[in-house]
């Protein structure tokens, strides 16, 4: 259904530090500028980019916005997590673990990018 998704950041630099930590944990290579005001990441399932906004305001978070980052393992969500906080990401919500609802069982580590932007990295238990 989506071939990309895009967040806005005021500090490109700042946001790819974030994102190569936090990806990286993941499996995913580092941000490549293809130009001074955005980031991308490429990989089998999709692209993700960070970029300055075009009209030249500053950028914003979604209020009630999440973006969702598939993780291989709790453990590995969990380094995503803690890879972002060291790099100016703030966690948010519940502290990462395993939720229950409805008979299904996922771990969730949520935190926002030096933006705002809340990102949420996520393991499906069996």
């Amino acid at each position: 259904m989506f071939n990309h998704v895009m967040v806005g950041a005021d500090d490109v630099a700042a946001a790819k530090r974030f994102y190569d930590a936090v990806l990286g944990e993941l499996g995913i290579g580092p941000g490549v500028m293809d130009r001074p005001e955005r980031c991308v990441f490429r990989n089998q399932s999709g692209t993700f980019m960070i970029k300055r906004p075009i009209d030249g305001e500053p950028a914003t978070h979604a209020n009630g916005g999440t973006i969702g980052f598939r993780a291989a393992s709790p453990e590995q969500a969990k380094a995503a997590h803690d890879a972002g906080v060291a790099e100016g990401g703030v966690s948010c919500e519940d502290p990462p673990g395993i939720r229950e609802n409805d008979g299904s069982r996922i771990y969730l580590a949520y935190l926002r990018d030096p933006t705002g932007n809340k990102i949420c990295l996520i393991h499906v238990l069996k």
